[in-house]
C-alpha cells in the first residue's frame, strides 16, 4: 500500500478494492495516475444525471452524494466495477483476460465513474476493454432512472482532467486544439478526422467548424452528440489525448482539450416574434382580451347577477336583519317601525299617485317591448313613486343613476361610475391609460394600430353586455325542465313570461345634457336592446321635458309609455305637511293615545294662506314641515324659506363671482329673475330678443335651465315658455325685485349692457356710412341704403338717450339709499 494516501483509501486497499470518494481526482490534483501495466475505463450511466440540481445544495456535496448512493458497502448504484471486470474474464477462457480493479473515481455530476485497474503481461488494454464492451453488451444492465439506456464502459485513451467545478455536462462538446509543448505547432483537424475520433463514442448531430477568417486562440471546433451520455463517454475518454502525426496532428503532434459548451437554444421563434411586430402585437392583444373574456367575464356576471339579486348586500340577509331585530329590542336603541323618518307624511302623496302607481304595475304585466317614461321636476318624488311604490314588492330591479356617471371626471372615472352602479367587478380602469401609451408606443414604431387600447365606447360595451347577459340568466332562474312551456327557447319563454323579467330603473336620466350625450345615448341603446329581447322592463326618470329626443334615436318606431309628475295640489300638499308633523305622535311607553301635534297646534290654519306662494314641490314641503315641528309657526316658517331662497338666487345666480364654469351673465340671470317676478310665465322667444341673450342667448338659458333656475316648457319639441324652477322661486323673485338698491344696481348693469350693445351698433352703421361717403359718384341708388342707416343711427341713438336718462335715476338711488 501506497504511503500518504487517505484513510478511506488505505483501508479501501486493505479490503482489495480501492474507493476514491472524492472527485478532485488523486490526492485532490485533478488527474488520474497511471503507470505501467495500468489503464482506466469508464464506466457511464451509473447514477441518474437528473441529480446534478443536489450539488447546488450548501451542505451536499459530491462525496456525501456517493456515499448515498453506493450505500454502506461501497457498491455503485447500478453496477459494481470490480464484478464487471471479474465475470468478463470469466466470460473469455480461450483467452483469458488478467486484470484487476485499484480505484474507483466516482463522476456523480456525469452520471459514471472512472476505474482504474491493473492488468497482467500477456493481456493488453485493448483486450481488457474489448471483455469488458463484450460483457456489458450480452448482459445489459439497464438502471430504475433509465430504464431504455444500457451502463456502457469505453477505455480511456488521453488524459482526463478529474474537477469538482460546477460544469454540468451538455450535448455539445468544445475541442480546442493544443501543442504538445510550448510555442510547437497545431493542426487544426478537419470534420472528417473529427468525426473518426468521435464517432466511437456515439451518434453525433453536428460538427461545426471554427470559421477560416476567425482569429479566436486556440483553434477549435464544435461536437454536438444525439444525447449528454455519449458526449460525457467522448469527453472523458478523449480529453488530453494526443493525435499523432499519422493520424493528422502535424509533426510535433496536437492535443485534445475537450470541454462542456452549453448549446445555444435556437432563437428564430423569438427573432421572427421582435420582426413582425405589426402580426405580433395585434395577436398579443387579441389573445389577451380572449383570456380577459374566458376568466373574468364569468366572475362580473355573477357579481351583477349578486348585486341585483341583493344576495350579497349584508342588510337583505335573513340572518343579519334578525340579529338586528333582536339587538334593538333588546338595547332599545333603535326603534323598529314600519315607516322611517324620511317617508314620514308620503301616505297623502301615494294617495294621490295611488293611480299613476297601479298604472306602472300593470304595464310591467304586459309583454309590450317600449319604455315607461316617468317625467317630472326635481323634487317631485319619482324615484320614491318608482322604487318604494310601484316596484316595492319586486326583488329583482336594478337602478342605474345617471348622475355619478355623468358627473364623473375623464374616461376611467366614467367607466368606474358605471361598473359601480351595475355592480360590474373587478374593473381595472387604470389599464385603459397604460394601454393607450402602449398602443401609441407600438403605433409610432409599427405605423399601424395595435388595438392594445379600448376606447370609452368599447369599455361601457362591455359592461352593459354582462349587465345584459346577468339580466337575461335571472330572468331564466326560475324555468325549469317540467313546466308546461318547458319546450320554448329563451326568448319565446321570456316574450311569454313578463313578469319574469327584471326591472331596469335609470334614474337622472338626461342630467347635465348640455355637456355630452355620449354616456346617455350608450344608456338608450342599450335599454333598446335588452326592451325589443324581452330582457327587461326599463323605467326611465327624468326631469327633462325634451326626452323624447333621444330616446328615439334608439327605439324610433315606438311609442312611450309616459307619465308627467307635477307638484302636488294645496290639499294634499296641505295633508302632507300635517301627516309629517304627527309622525311619531303616539307616547309608546305609556301607551296613551294623546293629541297629535297638529291638534295641538293652533297656528296650522295659515297653512291655507302660505301653501300657494310655497308651491307643491315635495322638498320644500318637507322642509316647510320640519320647520314646524321645530317650533316655528307656517307664516315665519314660509317666510324664513323665501328669504332663504332669494339669499341662494343672489348667491349663486347674480353676485355671485364669474368664473369660467358659469355660462350666463349676471345680467341674463336679473332679466328673467325681473320678469318671472311679475308674470309667472314669460314667452321663451321674446327673452331672446332682449339685448342680453342677442349673443348665446339659447345656451345661457339651457345653462339656467340646469341650475334650477327657471324650467323651460316645451311643444312637440319646440320651447315656448319659461317658468320658475321651483315654485317657492316666484315669490323670492318677488322679494328681490321689492329691493330698490339690488334693482337699481342691476338694472343699471342691464341699461349699461345696452348702451353698449347700440353704440355698437352706430359705430357700425357710421362706418358703412363712411365707406358710402368715400366713393367718387353717389348714385341714387343709394339713397334710400343712406337714409336706412341714418334712421337706424337715429333710433340707436334715442334708445342710448333714454338709457342714459334711467341710468341717471337709478344711480341717484344708488348714491342716496343704502
Amino acid at each position: 500500500m501506497r504511503p500518504g494516501l487517505p484513510r478511506v483509501y488505505r483501508v479501501a486497499c486493505a479490503q482489495g478494492l480501492r474507493y476514491n470518494s472524492f472527485e478532485a481526482g488523486e490526492n485532490k490534483t485533478g488527474h488520474i495516475s497511471v503507470d505501467s501495466k495500468e489503464g482506466v475505463l469508464f464506466f457511464n450511466n451509473l447514477y441518474p444525471l437528473r441529480l446534478q440540481w443536489l450539488l447546488r445544495l450548501p451542505l451536499l456535496s459530491a462525496e456525501r452524494l456517493f456515499s448515498t448512493l453506493t450505500g454502506g458497502d461501497r457498491s455503485m448504484g447500478a453496477v459494481d466495477p470490480k464484478k464487471v471486470i471479474k465475470r468478463a474474464q470469466e466470460a473469455t477462457p480461450d483467452k483469458p483476460v488478467q486484470a484487476s480493479v485499484l480505484e474507483v473515481l466516482p463522476r456523480v455530476k456525469e452520471g459514471g465513474a472512472f476505474v482504474k485497474f491493473t492488468y497482467e503481461s500477456g493481456s493488453t488494454l485493448a483486450d481488457v476493454e474489448a471483455a469488458v464492451k463484450k460483457h456489458l453488451q450480452d448482459h445489459q444492465v439497464r438502471p430504475w432512472w433509465a430504464p431504455i439506456t444500457n451502463v456502457r464502459a469505453n477505455l480511456v485513451k488521453g488524459k482526463p482532467w478529474v474537477e469538482d467545478l460546477y460544469r454540468l455536462p451538455s450535448q455539445r462538446l468544445r475541442i480546442e486544439f493544443l501543442p504538445t509543448a510550448p510555442g510547437g505547432e497545431v493542426a487544426e483537424l478537419s470534420q472528417e478526422q473529427l468525426y473518426a475520433f468521435f464517432r466511437p463514442y456515439g451518434k453525433l448531430a453536428d460538427i461545426v467548424s471554427q470559421p477560416s477568417d476567425s482569429k479566436v486562440l486556440p483553434k477549435f471546433a464544435n461536437i454536438d452528440f444525439v444525447t449528454v451520455r455519449k458526449a460525457v463517454m467522448a469527453k472523458n475518454c478523449l480529453h488530453g489525448y494526443v493525435v499523432s502525426e499519422e493520424e493528422g496532428g502535424g509533426k510535433l503532434g496536437t492535443v485534445f482539450r475537450i470541454s462542456y459548451e452549453k448549446r445555444q437554444r435556437a432563437k428564430w421563434f423569438i427573432d421572427w416574434l421582435t420582426s413582425h411586430p405589426r402580426i405580433v402585437i395585434p395577436a398579443i392583444a387579441a389573445l389577451v382580451a380572449g383570456i380577459t373574456v374566458a376568466v373574468f367575464d364569468p366572475i362580473r356576471t355573477a357579481f351583477i347577477k349578486g348585486h341585483i339579486t341583493r344576495t350579497l348586500h349584508l342588510e337583505d340577509n335573513r340572518v343579519y336583519r334578525w340579529f338586528k331585530k333582536q339587538a334593538s329590542e333588546l338595547l332599545d336603541v333603535v326603534r323598529l317601525r314600519s315607516n322611517t323618518p324620511d317617508e314620514a307624511g308620503m301616505e297623502a302623496i301615494w294617495e294621490d299617485q295611488k293611480g299613476n302607481i297601479d298604472q306602472i304595475r300593470t304595464w310591467l304585466m304586459e309583454t309590450t317591448d317600449t319604455f315607461i317614461v316617468v317625467q317630472g321636476p326635481r323634487g317631485s318624488g319619482k324615484r320614491e313613486l318608482v322604487v318604494d311604490q310601484a316596484l316595492k314588492d319586486r326583488r329583482n330591479k336594478l337602478i342605474v343613476d345617471c348622475k355619478p356617471i355623468q358627473e364623473a371626471r375623464g374616461d376611467s372615472g366614467t367607466i368606474n361610475a358605471t361598473a359601480a352602479e351595475v355592480g360590474y367587478r373587478p374593473v381595472f380602469s387604470w389599464m385603459n391609460s397604460i394601454s393607450g401609451l402602449i398602443d401609441l408606443a407600438a403605433q409610432g414604431a409599427t405605423g399601424v394600430k395595435t388595438g392594445f387600447s379600448e376606447t370609452l365606447d368599447s369599455q361601457l360595451n362591455k359592461i352593459f353586455t354582462n349587465t345584459q347577459t346577468a339580466l337575461k340568466q335571472i330572468a331564466l332562474d326560475g324555468r325549469k325542465r317540467d313546466d308546461r312551456d318547458a319546450n320554448l327557447s329563451d326568448d319565446e319563454y321570456l316574450e311569454a313570461h313578463p313578469e319574469r323579467r327584471p326591472v331596469v330603473v335609470i334614474d337622472n336620466f338626461l342630467h347635465k345634457s348640455q355637456e355630452g350625450t355620449v354616456v346617455y345615448d350608450k344608456i338608450a341603446e342599450w335599454a333598446a336592446r335588452i326592451t325589443t329581447s324581452n330582457i327587461a322592463h326599463v323605467i326611465f326618470l327624468t326631469h327633462d321635458v325634451s326626452f323624447s329626443k333621444s330616446l328615439s334615436k334608439a327605439l324610433p318606431d315606438r311609442v312611450f309609455r309616459q307619465i308627467s309628475l307635477s307638484d302636488t295640489s294645496i290639499e294634499v300638499a296641505k295633508r302632507f305637511v300635517i301627516n309629517h308633523i304627527d309622525f311619531e305622535a303616539e307616547d309608546a311607553e305609556a301607551g296613551i293615545k294623546q293629541l297629535t301635534p297638529s291638534q295641538r297646534r293652533k297656528d296650522l290654519g295659515e297653512l291655507d294662506s302660505v301653501l300657494p306662494a310655497l308651491g307643491g314641490r315635495l322638498t320644500d314641503l318637507e322642509f316647510l314641515a320640519r320647520r314646524i315641528k321645530a317650533g316655528e309657526t307656517p307664516r315665519k316658517a314660509v317666510r324664513e324659506i323665501v328669504e332663504q331662497s332669494a339669499s341662494e338666487i343672489l348667491k349663486m345666480f347674480v353676485l355671485g363671482q364669474e368664473d369660467g364654469g358659469r355660462q350666463w351673465t349676471p345680467q341674463q340671470a336679473w332679466l328673467l329673475i325681473k320678469q318671472l317676478a311679475k308674470d309667472q310665465s314669460i314667452r321663451y322667444n321674446e327673452i331672446l330678443l332682449s339685448d342680453s341673450y342677442k349673443t348665446g342667448g339659447e345656451k345661457a338659458l339651457a345653462a339656467l335651465e340646469q341650475a334650477e333656475l327657471i324650467a323651460i316648457q316645451s311643444y312637440n319639441g319646440r320651447p315656448y315658455a319659461i317658468k320658475p324652477g321651483r315654485p317657492v322661486y316666484q315669490p323670492a323673485f318677488e322679494k328681490l325685485t321689492e329691493d330698490k338698491v339690488l334693482q337699481s344696481r342691476m338694472d343699471l348693469a342691464v341699461l349699461a349692457e345696452g348702451i353698449k350693445a347700440e353704440s355698437q351698433s352706430i359705430d357700425k352703421y357710421e362706418q358703412e356710412l363712411r365707406l358710402l361717403g368715400e366713393l367718387p359718384r353717389q348714385p341714387a341708388e343709394l339713397t334710400s341704403r343712406v337714409n336706412y342707416l341714418l334712421s337706424k343711427i337715429m333710433a340707436s341713438q334715442a334708445k342710448v338717450e333714454a338709457y342714459e336718462k334711467q341710468s341717471g335715476e337709478l344711480k341717484k338711488i344708488l348714491t342716496s339709499e343704502y
